[in-house]
């Protein structure tokens, strides 16, 4: 029989990608790291890793021992969310990752929750775009996942992960007081008009980056992006100080009134789908559970608050 430690290894290597990184996650020597990796070779008798460079990749032979462990985790991850639903309180900690406006507008309502219904439970926030926390997840570092999606641009689906609707966000051009832009000949018109001004957007390979670069070209023109920024807030005081235009999400201004001028979109573009992601086995977890149900009531009170 294969030894699960090692076989977590080589998962370990696919998702993280190199030697030193999964002896950093792990704190472990790489040498070390190495050294498991050979014992695991020699256990199953065939190469599992072949050099790239300086690089390793793994062979086909290794690429089944991942998907075969990666359904012993599954199960392992069931058993220990079955072993919680038995206990009579929520102990331990969860891992959570969220974006910046999610982070904001919606976590610390939902972790008031988790204080007064499961005191015991300690909840750990890491504030980190959905790009990285994603394979993250995958990597087992979080135990939950905020994550956004953007009209036409379709995450990918890993397998491994399972999703859960939160809420749709609308999104909205937000102009800055000196921009010039037509009455009444529609949103496209409205965008077209910006074509000359500065924009703020986030940096290059993010989703929100590659949909606003979308939109724009798709009216015609290439925005001028001065400056680059995941920080939304950031987007709204350059947009409140006339320095860009931007696009702006509805959670950015966390239940308060716009402070800068809102246009809307072209259909079909007009709001982000905001969605909580776990590992596929998690979700039955109480914990898990449990932190979902706060964030929907947390979308709730903002929408009461509204």
């Amino acid at each position: 029989m294969f030894d699960l430690h090692r076989l977590r290894l080589l998962r370990e290597l696919k998702h993280r990608g190199t030697l030193a990184a999964v002896a950093a996650a792990l704190s472990y020597a790489p040498s070390s790291v190495s050294q498991q990796l050979s014992q695991l070779e020699a256990e199953v008798g065939v190469p599992l890793l072949e050099p790239v460079g300086r690089r390793v990749r793994l062979t086909e032979q290794a690429e089944i021992l991942v998907a075969h462990t990666e359904a012993v985790l599954e199960r392992l991850e069931r058993a220990e969310a079955d072993i919680a639903a038995s206990l009579s309180d929520l102990t331990g900690t969860l891992r959570l990752a969220s974006f910046q406006t999610a982070a904001l507008a919606l976590v610390p309502a939902a972790l008031g929750l988790l204080r007064d219904q499961h005191p015991r439970l300690r909840v750990h926030v890491t504030h980190m775009e959905p790009e990285t926390a994603l394979p993250a997840l995958q990597a087992r570092d979080f135990d939950l996942v905020l994550a956004e999606e953007y009209p036409g641009n379709p995450n990918p689906r890993p397998a491994e992960l399972e999703q859960e609707d939160l809420l749709d966000d609308p999104l909205h051009l937000a102009l800055p007081r000196t921009a010039r832009t037509p009455d009444g000949n529609g949103p496209t018109a409205t965008l077209r008009s910006l074509a000359e001004h500065p924009w703020v957007m986030e940096p290059e390979g993010t989703a929100a980056r590659h949909w606003a670069m979308t939109l724009c070209r798709n009216a015609g023109f290439e925005p001028d992006v001065r400056f680059e920024t995941t920080d939304l807030l950031l987007h709204q005081r350059l947009v409140e100080q006339e320095h860009a235009a931007a696009f702006l999400p509805g959670l950015v201004w966390s239940g308060q009134p716009p402070t800068v001028a809102l246009r809307p979109l072209p259909r079909g573009q007009r709001s982000r789908r905001i969605f909580t992601v776990v590992r596929r086995g998690r979700g039955r977890h109480p914990a898990v559970q449990a932190c979902r149900r706060a964030l929907l009531r947390a979308v709730a009170l903002r929408s009461e608050q509204a």
